[in-house]
């Protein structure tokens, strides 16, 4: 590692960051590589996660975990955190950021299983790495915790409804756990990233051009910040752009 990586930020923290093989989950491994980090990365593709982990290796880190795993797999959740002990004793950092967009159209026309999906992948999924990892973040000097949110959440937006729902949901779970960290050196917030060129954007709004949207690039620096040991912001939803 260079000197530059040495005396990054983040240098000798531990970060586990979902979604990590596209979009901001990537940007954010990248960003956090850069400041010293080493990283465990989780998604659904080894083929993806490898290519993540050109990108991290390119940016002078060491190597990364890399972790193909379906977040709907819960059990793999709680061997995560039991495998995770094992090895470093610990985690600084948790970064829920994978999430899927459901079914859009009205409703009541939502199919029963789409509904559950985006129930288990936004919420439930959270869900259980808290209870899979907090006791590894507690072993932290400084456990940091940051989930990805969206203005869905907080808005009566029609058509969006599984996600909006799962978005809010995710809000007061991890509003009403930081509210139960504030003793310890636990630090939880939301992340709102804004409008950000992603493929589930794209899905979402296919007239629209995606140029006009910054890359998720712009939006890794705020991760950074709320990551970082000297952040105090607690219980926040925390807009990005």
């Amino acid at each position: 590692m260079t000197d530059t990586h040495a005396n990054g930020r983040l240098a000798g923290r531990l970060a586990v960051i979902t979604g990590a093989s596209r979009g901001i989950g990537a940007a954010v491994a990248e960003r956090f590589a850069q400041e010293g980090a080493h990283l465990v990365l989780i998604a659904r593709t080894q083929g993806g996660l490898e290519e993540m982990d050109d990108r991290v290796q390119a940016a002078g880190a060491p190597p990364a975990t890399l972790v193909p795993l379906d977040l709907t797999d819960f059990d793999a959740l709680d061997r995560l955190g039991a495998s995770l002990y094992e090895r470093h004793g610990k985690l600084d950092i948790l970064v829920g950021n994978a999430g899927t967009l459901g079914q859009l159209g009205p409703l009541s026309h939502v199919p029963p299983d789409v509904w559950q999906a985006c129930m288990d992948v936004n919420v439930t999924a959270n869900y259980r790495l808290i209870r899979s990892l907090e006791p590894l973040l507690r072993q932290s000097d400084a456990g940091r915790a940051i989930f990805v949110t969206s203005g869905a959440a907080r808005s009566a937006f029609p058509f969006f409804g599984p996600y909006a729902a799962s978005k809010a949901a995710l809000e007061r779970v991890v509003q009403i756990w930081a509210q139960e960290m504030r003793k310890t050196p636990i630090r939880a917030n939301l992340l709102d990233p804004g409008v950000v060129r992603t493929r589930m954007r794209a899905f979402a709004f296919p007239e629209e051009d995606p140029e006009q949207h910054p890359e998720p690039m712009a939006v890794a620096e705020t991760f950074v910040k709320l990551a970082d040991p000297a952040c105090q912001r607690h219980g926040e939803i925390v807009h990005a752009l």
